[in-house]
């Protein structure tokens, strides 16, 4: 649904949905980067996996805001549930959006430790 959104001309030049689409591409390429790391260990769940859980999670997430805020648009959902949905992807976003600043903080002081 979200790839559809950039084919219509009236929503191209949106920010908060290139912003969406950015989170959006980042989560799903930092899962996919996280589980073929993780391919090699075969037992338990790993960070990797569960990393990529919520990354889906998170997607799906935002995928459903969107399509209940396109459902109410056209008068087929109740308002509540529009903005259940999208109060929902919004914490969802901002959930995701913290997970990434502490992994990126984390591996930054990785890198700066001496050795």
């Amino acid at each position: 649904m979200i790839d559809s959104i950039s084919s219509l001309k009236s929503l191209t030049g949106n920010s908060a949905m290139d912003s969406i689409k950015g989170v959006s591409s980042s989560l799903g390429s930092l899962a996919e980067s996280a589980v073929s790391t993780a391919a090699t260990v075969a037992t338990g769940p790993t960070f990797a996996s569960v990393l990529g859980g919520v990354a889906t999670d998170a997607i799906d997430s935002l995928k459903k805001g969107e399509a209940m805020s396109f459902a109410g648009i056209q008068g087929k959902a109740d308002t509540r549930e529009v903005v259940d949905a999208v109060m929902q992807a919004d914490q969802t976003l901002k959930t995701a959006v913290a997970l990434r600043d502490k992994i990126v903080s984390a591996y930054l002081d990785i890198v700066k430790m001496q050795i």
